[in-house]
């Protein structure tokens, strides 16, 4: 299946692309019917049961150490749980959801700090000027719709997410990359779902209203997130370097902006259209760097 690799190798960053942006849309449609956590869980058991006809079709290899299924667990906890968990938190808690993803949007950043001790990557000057174009970027694109008044929880919630999404990537990039997709993805939503569901349990009343909407958006997040775009994501861990697969998220928002007006009519100014095109820049220098193998 070379001609299907090529087809994934060369368009996987836009795909994933695309399809993550579109799970602030798939919350803003689903929310108003259920509490987050209660949302999150269905919405991963509905994609483990999609996974399971994936899994005996395929049968991708699951043979592992005990050692190794934790790895995957662990990985899934931080990239699911403490990501998704702390960015609907923090919009519960009355983060607005501008100020959420602009810290959330520092987790490039992050990652390029980080992942030179890890694994020997040694971005280079390239690399670094696109980091701070997306950077600056986002801050253009959300500047003017965050709100300054929040509480202390709301922010440690987010600050969680930041330290999820970035701890989880590393994290899969140094201990995940040797097993089959599908086995990464059923060993990760097993704990995922579990962590949801007691938190449900803990914190919500559990209610849902089984609107039309509702099931449209919880279908969408469970097939085209939790399947599609996660899928994409393991793929791009696997075979790309942890700090250019980071910056891809940097795309996120400005996707969303442009998403959010074209369907809900939400106003995109000059501002935000100079952050996408400093963020479009931005990426577009930090794919094309090459790094350097550390030295020593």
């Amino acid at each position: 299946m070379p001609d299907l690799n090529r087809f994934v190798s060369a368009n996987a960053p836009m795909l994933f692309v695309l399809l993550w942006s579109t799970g602030y849309l798939g919350a803003k449609y689903g929310l108003p019917y259920a509490e987050p956590f209660t949302l999150l869980f269905l919405r991963f058991v509905l994609a483990l049961v999609l996974l399971a006809p994936l899994v005996m079709w395929l049968r991708p290899a699951m043979a592992m150490s005990g050692r190794e299924r934790g790895h995957l667990m662990v990985s899934g906890l931080l990239l699911h749980g403490v990501y998704l968990g702390g960015v609907f938190a923090a919009i519960k808690l009355g983060l607005s959801a501008g100020l959420t993803a602009l810290i959330v949007g520092a987790q490039p950043l992050l990652t390029s700090l980080a992942a030179p001790l890890l694994f020997g990557e040694r971005p280079g000057a390239r690399h670094w000027a696109g980091i701070g174009l997306g950077f600056g970027g986002i801050t253009l694109i959300l500047g003017g719709g965050a709100d300054a008044g929040f509480a202390l929880p709301a922010l440690l919630a987010a600050v969680a997410a930041l330290f999820g999404i970035t701890a989880g990537t590393l994290y899969q990039k140094r201990f995940c990359t040797r097993h089959d997709l599908l086995a990464v993805t059923v060993h990760q939503y097993l704990p995922t779902v579990a962590l949801f569901g007691i938190a449900a349990l803990l914190f919500e009343t559990r209610e849902v209203a089984w609107t039309a909407q509702f099931v449209a958006a919880l279908l969408w997040l469970a097939l085209a997130l939790s399947l599609g775009a996660i899928l994409l994501l393991t793929w791009l861990i696997k075979h790309g370097e942890a700090a250019r697969v980071s910056s891809l998220f940097y795309l996120v928002p400005p996707v969303t902006a442009i998403e959010a007006w074209l369907l809900f009519g939400e106003p995109l100014g000059w501002l935000k259209v100079a952050g996408i095109a400093l963020v479009a820049l931005g990426v577009w220098l930090v794919m094309r760097q090459k790094p350097r193998a550390a030295a020593g």
